[in-house]
């Protein structure tokens, strides 16, 4: 059991680091905005939430997912995402901080991306799954959730450090999209859309 949780505690990290660096830049261009905190951790567990269902129903074989090849075309997500925000810093939008509507992260948003950007992960999570038994992936599954707290916290924390809240406040709004835009380019890259 404790060799599990060993594993799947570095298995999480290893599909996961770089959704504390996303996770920072929600957090920045929410700060300040009532309910961000709420909804940007409902947003990443939705997403990785999806990721865990799609990844246990195919290791089981309940369903035959997307064929391997139109996993690549969930990068579309986020690259449209950091399109939208990159046109709207563009026209100005993103820098009058009187429109909340602008600022504000909705859940639906994070969650998209989390579930876009873990593409991967179901492609690493299904064979381990598949060979483990129903409890073995619960321990999976229960370690991961508490690995989707301790992310949104560290996300929540960097996004609040003086030095990292101060350089993010400054250029969050230039950085998120290049970011979702390079997120959702290396999906579609590393997934063969473009083969």
């Amino acid at each position: 059991m404790l060799a599990t949780m060993i594993q799947a505690v570095g298995l999480f990290v290893a599909t996961n680091i770089d959704d504390v660096i996303v996770l920072s830049l929600f957090f920045a261009r929410g700060a300040g905005r009532a309910g961000t905190t709420r909804r940007i951790v409902v947003g990443q567990y939705l997403g990785f939430g999806g990721i865990l269902v799609a990844s246990v129903l195919v290791s089981l074989g309940a369903v035959t997912f997307l064929p391997e090849s139109a996993i690549a075309y969930f990068g579309l997500i986020p690259l449209l995402l950091g399109l939208l925000t990159a046109w709207k810093v563009w026209r100005g939008d993103g820098d009058d901080d009187d429109r909340v509507a602008d600022k504000t992260i909705s859940a639906l948003t994070v969650a998209g991306v989390t579930f876009a950007n873990g593409g991967d992960n179901i492609g690493v999570y299904v064979p381990i799954f598949a060979v483990s038994t129903i409890a073995t992936i619960g321990v999976y599954i229960i370690v991961f959730l508490i690995g989707v707290a301790i992310w949104c916290a560290a996300g929540r924390y960097f996004a609040s450090h003086p030095i990292i809240a101060k350089a993010l406040s400054r250029w969050g709004h230039i950085v998120l999209p290049v970011a979702l835009i390079t997120i959702g380019a290396l999906i579609l890259i590393k997934g063969g859309a473009f083969a």
